[in-house]
């Protein structure tokens, strides 16, 4: 046997493989996807977003203390996060490139990306939770806040260092300052990179569960007090998928398709944001 062949074969079984590797994960991701749907929509009405959540062994009831919760503690996080990834990805592009700080920086950023969350929500317990002495929503947020910073750093990097060197270097030969180049040139240029990686945080914290579990907890009522307990899509539906009553297991699914589908619409708008941004466009 030549070696050719050889290649070839070899070729061939790797393609094979991924093939059947793909495969697998498109039936697993079906499955998972038809039982969503088959659970979620079965008596699925618009008290999921009208009403609140009911008490055990009754029936109706809705999500929407829940939704509300969610959106709140995810938009604060994302209020805290967001500036804070974004100056921290600007300082990494454009000041600090290659310094020793940069380093660390982004060292501590990786290590942030694949951190658990549920270390990030006992870090937040014990920085926030412990000294207000009770849960609370905004410590909810602020750690979701944590888990949503890495995410906008990295894109916010990343965006920023596929602005072509000679455009900054045109606005700096013009006698603008740094900070006027950065925010006059290279941030409208990476525009739509910036806005996706905040549209992926997003989608990265608005299913967490376990670091909710640890700073915000639950309520069964509605509340729009920061400083106290505030219910969440996720946590409910972990409780709620775990008791033994039938309607708050129904809601459980209808909350899983609801915080699915939302999560589906946030990634195909960062899918259509990223479609725009033309890096050899920028680069003419």
């Amino acid at each position: 046997m030549s070696r050719r062949t050889f290649r070839k074969i070899i070729n061939g079984f790797a393609l094979g493989m991924s093939g059947v590797a793909t495969l697998v994960g498109l039936l697993l991701l079906g499955a998972l996807l038809w039982s969503l749907l088959k659970n979620g929509l079965a008596q699925f009405s618009l008290d999921v977003f009208t009403r609140m959540t009911p008490p055990p062994a009754t029936g109706g009831g809705g999500l929407l203390n829940a939704i509300y919760g969610s959106a709140i503690m995810t938009l604060i996080g994302i209020l805290i996060g967001g500036p804070v990834g974004v100056l921290a990805g600007t300082y990494l592009a454009e000041y600090g490139r290659n310094t020793r700080l940069s380093t660390v920086i982004r060292f501590v950023n990786d290590v942030l990306l694949s951190a658990p969350s549920i270390i990030i929500g006992l870090f937040v317990y014990e920085l926030v939770v412990v000294p207000m002495g009770n849960f609370s929503a905004i410590s909810g947020a602020i750690s979701l806040a944590i888990i949503a910073m890495p995410v906008i750093v990295r894109t916010t990097e990343d965006m920023l260092n596929l602005v072509p060197q000679s455009i900054k270097d045109a606005s700096t030969a013009m006698g603008a300052y740094p900070w006027r180049t950065t925010v006059s040139i290279a941030y409208p240029a990476a525009r739509s990179g910036m806005l996706t990686g905040l549209l992926l945080a997003v989608a990265r914290i608005s299913g967490e569960t376990a670091p909710l579990l640890f700073t915000a907890l639950n309520n069964q009522f509605w509340s729009t007090n920061l400083k106290e307990p505030m219910a969440n899509l996720p946590v409910v539906i972990f409780q709620f998928a775990l008791s033994p009553y039938a309607n708050w297991q129904r809601l459980a699914w209808q909350g899983a398709l609801v915080i699915t589908f939302a999560i589906l619409i946030l990634s195909i708008l960062a899918r259509i944001v990223v479609a725009r941004l033309n890096p050899a466009r920028v680069r003419k």
